[in-house]
């Protein structure tokens, strides 16, 4: 398998960001290319729920590019520079540190074991000492509150109750009831985002709370 489009798009974004090269990329920094990177993320999710296979090779391309020029950015840091080859090497350590299952002895049984183990060594990987520790609290709320519970469940951690109704176990019924409750919620003059977000800060301070000092 060859990898020569890879060195190639390196040297093209070194030159659009060396003197000579784009005015507009050289003026570029990480915090100027954010947006581009959510905005992209999403279009290709939209390809993939699309099955678009033209789009999503194009919007993949997109989001390659969105790491390359950000490494290029960090290529220039006069304390602390790494390259898009610190980048690619550090992702395949993790991945391999993490997969002793495929390259070690580890033994597991099913994909739950390798989550578990996953979990295991990240936290020990980071020294996290707590469940909410690395959980990003600026992004939106639903997937917040999806991580929250997600890490609480993997260290043993109390979950929200469940509800005392009966509810379809599929994505259309579960769906079909959010937009439900959201329409309740804006027919209510009620934020759901912000209301979902409160709930999911309120129960990351419980989660806080009940952890030894």
């Amino acid at each position: 398998m060859a990898y020569e489009n890879l060195i190639r798009l390196a040297e093209v974004m070194d030159r659009l960001r060396s003197p000579g090269g784009c005015p507009w990329d050289a003026e570029q920094s990480h915090e100027s290319l954010l947006k581009y990177l959510l905005e992209e993320s999403y279009e290709f999710i939209e390809s993939v729920e699309n099955n678009d296979r033209a789009h999503m090779r194009e919007e993949l391309g997109d989001l390659l590019l969105q790491v390359y020029f950000h490494s290029r950015i960090a290529e220039e840091n006069a304390t602390d520079p790494f390259t898009i080859d610190d980048v690619a090497a550090a992702v395949a350590e993790k991945l391999i540190s993490r997969h002793p299952h495929v390259f070690g002895d580890t033994k597991v049984d099913n994909s739950q074991d390798v989550l578990e183990n996953w979990e295991k060594i990240k936290n020990s990987e980071k020294g996290r000492t707590s469940v909410v520790d690395g959980v990003p609290l600026g992004q939106p709320a639903l997937p917040l509150a999806s991580k929250l519970i997600y890490r609480a469940e993997k260290n043993r951690g109390e979950t929200p109750p469940l509800p005392d109704y009966e509810i379809e176990e599929s994505e259309e019924a579960l769906g079909s009831q959010f937009l439900s409750l959201i329409s309740w919620a804006v027919s209510k003059n009620l934020d759901p985002e912000a209301a979902l977000r409160k709930a999911a800060l309120k129960y990351r301070d419980s989660l806080l709370s009940k952890e030894p000092r």
